[in-house]
């Protein structure tokens, strides 16, 4: 459990995480709209070596972030979705899979089509600045 009192130190509780990571890894985020899950992954995607400015996904379901010769950081946000039964079978496809390390909000809505993931990352909003930041494995239930 890490408590948080700035965008500065979520950012560095993301770059904590992502020395735990590894090629094809998935991280399901989890937390209230403004929690702070992009300012999460924007850390991580940092200390994996993307210089590209990380933003959120949300109206565009996924960004991808080149960080190194042989590695994409990928972060899907499925808020708009309810599930992917009506969406193309290979809509998650460029996000997933050898080459990425990917970080997914609001993953409960293809947790099927995701598998697994290495981490769950919950955030939760403690007043001001404040964020608590629970970290478990991916082995539990979706």
């Amino acid at each position: 459990m890490f408590e948080t009192d700035s965008a500065a130190a979520t950012e560095a509780v993301g770059a904590g995480l992502a020395r735990e990571l590894r090629d094809g890894d998935v991280v399901f985020l989890t937390g209230e709209l403004g929690a702070g899950k992009t300012t999460l992954v924007r850390g991580a995607a940092r200390a994996l070596g993307c210089e590209t400015p990380v933003t959120s996904p949300t109206f565009a379901l996924g960004h991808r972030y080149p960080a190194g010769p042989e590695l994409l950081v990928t972060h899907i946000d499925l808020y708009r979705l309810a599930s992917l039964d009506a969406e193309d079978p290979d809509l998650l496809a460029p996000y997933l899979g050898p080459g990425r390390i990917c970080f997914v909000e609001w993953a409960e809505h293809a947790a099927a089509e995701l598998g697994a993931p290495r981490l769950r990352v919950e955030l939760r909003h403690g007043g001001n600045e404040h964020r608590t930041i629970e970290v478990r494995s991916g082995k539990l239930s979706a």
